[in-house]
């Protein structure tokens, strides 16, 4: 029976886990405990036995109280540091805010900045250029010269179709006689097609002058 109950508590003890002394007071309490229960002892073994044991009880109860008082103390300090982390972490936030800010406040200045130097260069040329009536001048003028050239564009275009059309009867005239050659005709239909083919030709001429 003794072996089996100090079994149970060796068990019990590696389920737990090992605490320090707490758990070797506890320890030898159960083992005393048990021996004290299994053991025939005279009555005054059985009184300092029984006063060791609240000796060790006390003194697992002050473990215990000293454990809970522990316990108590570091939910505190749990308490704390999720409170300091708290305002830390919004301290972070505001310095994040902050540093857009003024990231926002230098982009400002830089692109204000970049305004202010286009003006000066803008101004600079506009200084440069001449005046509104003579820059008019000049643009009546270019207009003059591009009608003139979009004139001209339009003859040389005229001329260049009518050479094309020509071209073709002409073209057209070649492979119409070419085809009369080639047949087994006489002379006198080539002839009759040549002046028909001469003579539209110079119709297509006259037409085009």
């Amino acid at each position: 029976m003794m072996a089996t109950d100090e079994e149970v508590i060796r068990k019990r003890l590696l389920i737990e886990g090992e605490s320090g002394g707490d758990d070797r007071r506890i320890s030898n309490l159960l083992k005393t405990f048990v021996k004290w229960c299994h053991t025939d002892q005279t009555k005054e073994e059985c009184t300092v036995t029984y006063q060791k044991m609240l000796m060790m009880l006390c003194q697992v109860d002050f473990a215990t109280e000293r454990t809970q008082l522990i316990h108590q103390m570091n939910i505190r300090e749990m308490s704390n540091y999720e409170e300091l982390y708290s305002t830390i972490e919004h301290n972070i936030k505001d310095a994040h805010q902050q540093i857009n800010a003024c990231k926002t406040e230098l982009s400002d200045a830089k692109r204000e900045r970049k305004n202010r130097q286009e003006y000066d260069t803008l101004a600079k040329v506009i200084q440069k250029q001449p005046d509104r009536k003579e820059t008019l001048n000049k643009l009546q003028e270019l207009d003059k010269d591009l009608g003139e050239l979009n004139s001209t564009k339009e003859s040389l275009e005229q001329k260049l179709e009518d050479r094309k059309k020509q071209f073709h009867v002409l073209i057209s005239a070649i492979h119409e006689l070419q085809r009369i050659l080639d047949t087994d005709d006489g002379p006198q239909k080539l002839n009759t097609t040549s002046d028909s083919m001469m003579s539209e030709s110079m119709d297509t001429s006259l037409t085009d002058k």
